[in-house]
């Protein structure tokens, strides 16, 4: 067993960090987080700020990255593993993952989802609390599936997409990259890279620019 740094102690970082507690796989958890005057969350320390993680590579060998930014979270997963942290995949015990399954490195998965047969998930991605992902999905790095989302089958998603709560895509649809699908939103066609889409069907309703939505 070793120890467990967890980068962001805000809402999501508390439910990252009890799923980190029911793996009892950590002699000891501590937090990194910039904002001022905080010691402890959830009985955890936070020791530090974000960029002072070299001061505490010898005493913690794991790093997980809790920060909902989807790009923020890919820069800090990529600058961990180039210092030489370790980076697990966080699984709730109460969640269903087929063992035909592949989740990368710094990816969690909360409570209640569901990840069916061949399904394939990146590094950094959240799969939150409730969703279901069906059969031979690609979710690439970074993306986000909020509580509530359905996924059906063969779909594949690119990187920092965000599914808000309880927006659904229907099977076989290709998502590109940077892609918001507002809540409540169902997909029923390809979309392109770098628009938000809303409404039951959904259409876009906004598109970003290159340096949008960072």
């Amino acid at each position: 067993m070793g120890n467990l740094l967890i980068l962001g102690a805000g809402g999501h970082g508390k439910v990252v960090s009890e799923i980190a507690i029911l793996k009892n796989s950590w002699e000891n958890i501590a937090f990194l987080d910039d904002r001022e005057n905080i010691t402890e969350v959830l009985n955890i320390s936070v020791i530090g700020k974000l960029n002072e993680y070299n001061s505490f590579k010898q005493k913690y060998q794991y790093a997980f990255v809790a920060i909902g930014n989807n790009k923020l979270r890919l820069k800090w997963i990529d600058r961990l593993l180039r210092e030489g942290f370790m980076m697990p995949t966080l699984v709730h015990p109460f969640s269903s993952i087929s063992k035909t399954s592949i989740i990368g490195a710094g990816t969690v998965v909360m409570a209640g989802a569901v990840i069916n047969a061949d399904t394939r998930i990146g590094r950094g991605c959240i799969i939150n609390t409730s969703s279901s992902i069906d059969h031979d999905c690609s979710l690439k790095d970074g993306v986000h599936i909020s509580p509530g989302v359905n996924i059906g089958g063969t779909v594949t998603i690119d990187e920092c997409t965000w599914a808000c709560i309880g927006s659904s895509v229907i099977n076989n649809i290709n998502v590109g990259s940077n892609v918001v699908l507002a809540a409540g939103a169902v997909v029923n066609k390809n979309l392109p890279d770098n628009v938000m889409v809303a409404g039951v069907p959904a259409t876009i309703k906004k598109q970003f620019g290159v340096f949008e939505n960072e």
